[in-house]
């Protein structure tokens, strides 16, 4: 039986709700994702040059990768990113395949499977993809409307939330992120929804907003829309999202998506990353 879970909206919480504007960094042309790793270090994907871009989280430039095209190191429409402490995995939409960078965004690997004789492999127009802690890697399928698990070497393990997947079918997925407890988070429409490791269907949450971007660090989930921030405590028993107030920002740019990190929280826009302090 599927699990519904409406969301209500609460001003207080053990964290502070008030974040107010420090500082804002980079310069993009059509930012579609970032990704903040352990070590420190801030990961961009831009749609518009096709690039990847690597800062400190100071906003010091470090460095960039990539540019148009289907070989190696190029991408066609690099919509999302996820970085670990060594790799960096890098979603090229256009070209229906994950690239595997080292930390200094030196090529490793690619993952494609759009060609395979296995129609339960393939994956095509990917629009995002993460590593679990357990090592497994996950990868939305937006032309199947699925999700793809595969090991670090590239191989198959199974896929779920396709048409077989019954009340936790998936309509339109968008985003996806992984949780420490290996659940995978995934936007579809106003929806999140829940699948634990082995792709069973947990819960589908509710939120009745237009859902844009979704980042997990740690246990502090980020979900926002184009105007508006939210999270949530994935270590709490009842999952409750709540919004966060910004302020001292004297322009409303259209977000697309966030991290939180500790008193820290850091919004991405098409153009540059905006840097938040929590208030006490």
């Amino acid at each position: 039986m599927k699990t519904f879970l409406a969301i209500i909206f609460f001003s207080t919480t053990l964290f502070c709700q008030t974040f107010t504007f420090d500082y804002a960094f980079g310069k993009f042309q059509k930012a579609s994702s970032f990704h903040l790793n352990s070590a420190g270090f801030v990961y961009i994907t831009d749609s518009g040059t096709d690039k990847i871009y690597k800062y400190d989280t100071l906003g010091t430039f470090i460095k960039e990768a990539g540019g148009y095209g289907w070989t190696e190191e190029t991408f066609d429409d690099p919509v999302d990113v996820f970085a670990t402490t060594l790799n960096v995995y890098v979603t090229d939409k256009n070209n229906h395949r994950i690239q595997n960078f080292d930390k200094d965004l030196n090529f490793i690997s690619e993952l494609s499977t759009r060609e395979n004789e296995n129609s339960d492999e393939r994956f095509g127009y990917p629009l995002s993809c993460e590593v679990s802690n357990l090592g497994d890697l996950f990868i939305l399928d937006s032309e199947n409307k699925r999700i793809i698990k595969s090991d670090l070497f590239g191989n198959f393990l199974q896929n779920f939330g396709g048409l077989d997947a019954g009340n936790f079918t998936l309509n339109n997925p968008t985003r996806l992120a992984v949780s420490l407890s290996s659940n995978t988070f995934v936007i579809d429409d106003s929806d999140l929804v829940v699948f634990d490791n082995y792709g069973t269907g947990l819960a589908v949450i509710e939120t009745g907003l237009a859902l844009k971007g979704l980042k997990i660090n740690y246990s502090l989930l980020t979900t926002n829309t184009g105007s508006e921030i939210y999270f949530a405590d994935l270590n709490s028993e009842k999952f409750e999202l709540k919004k966060i107030n910004l302020a001292a920002l004297d322009y409303k740019p259209e977000f697309v998506t966030s991290i939180m990190q500790k008193n820290k929280l850091y919004i991405l826009t098409e153009k540059e990353i905006l840097v938040f302090t929590s208030v006490k």
